[in-house]
């Protein structure tokens, strides 16, 4: 579940299945759109087509609380493609994303 209340630039998701680390369970993340320097490295296509490999570099990059890639290993795929359509769509601009909000 994803809350878009927090604006444009950040995101919460709520993980079906916590994540974690060492004692800590993290049974939510909160996502920020990156910044270019974030996405440095990467690339947009493959982000595009939620490729994990992608992803996985980027979420240490933007979410809080602080997760390491190996923490993104844990996240189970139903969480991962909720995170993956946050991801797409901070990478929309606002017209592309009111295109999609009107069809």
């Amino acid at each position: 579940m994803t809350d878009k209340a927090a604006g444009p630039n950040f995101r919460t998701v709520t993980l079906d299945e916590p994540i974690m680390q060492g004692e800590t369970s993290i049974s939510t993340l909160q996502l920020r759109r990156p910044g270019s320097g974030e996405l440095r490295g990467l690339s947009l296509v493959r982000l595009g087509q939620m490729e994990v490999d992608e992803i996985r570099k980027l979420l240490p990059r933007i979410a809080m609380p602080t997760i390491t890639e190996v923490d993104v290993d844990k996240i189970d795929p139903a969480d991962m493609m909720e995170i993956a359509g946050e991801l797409g769509d901070f990478l929309l601009s606002k017209r592309r994303r009111a295109d999609f909000q009107t069809s």
